[in-house]
């Protein structure tokens, strides 16, 4: 028989509650099942007053409706607020009755400019202790990852400028005076390229992860995942043009902190594949699976793996058996130099020194030894248990996530402290989901 749908909807009184007309394995009625809050109040009590102004919003329904918009997907407060206004479910996990008025989206923005970056960072260390007590976290095995979160700005902001023609609009003096400090080595021979920034948004950088792709203006997300149950414990945030190998340590050091347990184990790719990485690890006692990058191999020169290095002694071995001596310190390490006389006289000079210099110089970088055992150790990573690959669909699958589900491809903040609050609000509860 064909049915026939009243759609008559003028009933006032329904008997029953909210929770009934929610289904059973909704999200939000799984998430309220195990979500505590009732430490928030006395946590942010410290940002209120106690007699004057009006009664603000209550810390736990605000933080509520941000988890029900990111289980949403839903990235902006003033459409969260339309969605909270129809939906039954975000109304219920709120608290909020139906014939009660929902606050005002700015609410939310105000909410979390005065918390702050900190407090969030806080709330966010209370999430990772309740994952501790919970035993989802170990803080034995992480996984370090790092992706590039598109900033919030149109490309018509982005502008070029010229460093040197600013500090001498700024500095005239100090350019023209003896006691200025001048370039040492050869003069520049390419053109100095400008650089780019975003009016809209100064404090992001121009960044890309990869070479066939122009550059952007963005932040860069540094994650660490606990392995057992694929937690976060350690979130931070940078300019896009920070290289993440230079905040692998201070990661550890922010997850012992969290879980009270020294990491023994540590995974990451290739961008922390840097010799002082090494060094350190070795010496913390902390298992580093980085694939270590390659040599880079050149058929007209002799390669660096043909010179001997001595640690202990500080010195270079080349492969005539003439000593290299310590010339001048990089940014990487320390320049080797050889002695001109003996590289006129070897008979390697040829395919040893370009025809550009006279003598060879190498470079040592720091914790070359250690990056020489990480490369030996490499040829051996199928024996260590499958963790590199265990690496790639744990954190790089939590970047993915939030990425595509969670409105982390592209910044709706600007500024770094904003940007933060919005981070660490996104990944507070990544575990849960």
């Amino acid at each position: 028989m064909l049915g026939q749908q009243d759609r008559w909807q003028g009933t006032l009184f329904v008997a029953g509650t909210l929770e009934d007309l929610i289904p059973a394995d909704h999200i939000l009625k799984r998430v309220d099942k195990i979500l505590d809050l009732s430490w928030l109040r006395d946590e942010v009590r410290e940002y209120y007053s106690d007699s004057m102004g009006r009664p603000g919003i209550d810390p736990e329904a605000a933080v509520r409706l941000m988890l029900a918009g990111f289980f949403h997907g839903i990235v902006h407060d003033r459409k969260l607020m339309r969605e909270a206004q129809v939906n039954l479910a975000i109304r219920w996990f709120s608290g909020y009755r139906l014939d009660e008025a929902l606050p005002d989206h700015s609410s939310l923005t105000r909410i979390r400019q005065r918390w702050g970056a900190e407090q969030f960072c806080r709330i966010f260390e209370k999430t990772v202790h309740s994952c501790i007590h919970a035993g989802l976290v170990s803080g034995e095995t992480v996984h370090v990852d790092a992706t590039l979160i598109r900033a919030d700005v149109s490309w018509e902001s982005v502008t070029a400028e010229h460093a040197e023609k600013v500090l001498e609009e700024n500095n005239p003096e100090e350019q023209d005076s003896d006691d200025a400090p001048r370039g040492r080595g050869r003069p520049r021979t390419r053109p100095r390229f400008p650089k780019k920034h975003s009016r809209t948004d100064p404090d992001a950088t121009m960044a890309t992860s990869r070479k066939d792709q122009r550059l952007e203006p963005s932040y860069k997300q540094h994650t660490a995942v606990d392995d057992r149950a694929g937690v976060i414990v350690d979130v931070g945030l940078t300019t896009g043009e920070v290289n993440e190998g230079t905040q692998l340590l201070e990661s550890i050091e922010r997850v012992e902190s969290v879980t009270g347990n020294p990491v023994d184990r540590i995974t990451a790719d290739g961008g922390y594949a840097h010799g002082s990485n090494y060094a350190a690890l070795e010496m913390r006692g902390t298992d580093a699976i980085i694939p270590p990058s390659q040599e880079r191999r050149s058929s007209k020169k002799i390669p660096l793996r043909r010179f001997r290095y001595d640690g202990k002694h500080q010195f270079v071995t080349c492969p005539a058996g003439k000593r290299m001596k310590r010339s001048s310190r990089a940014k990487q390490g320390w320049i080797y130099r050889a002695r001109t006389h003996d590289c006129r006289a070897c008979h390697l000079a040829k395919r040893c020194v370009s025809p550009s210099s006279k003598v060879r110089t190498v470079l040592i970088v720091d914790g070359y030894e250690a990056l020489l055992r990480a490369r030996r150790r490499r040829l051996r990573w199928d024996e260590e248990n499958g963790w590199y690959s265990r690496h790639r669909w744990q954190v790089e699958g939590i970047h993915g996530e939030a990425k595509t589900q969670h409105g982390l491809r592209r910044a709706i903040r600007r500024g770094l402290a904003n940007v933060a609050i919005h981070l660490l609000g996104r990944n507070e509860f990544l575990p849960v989901a």
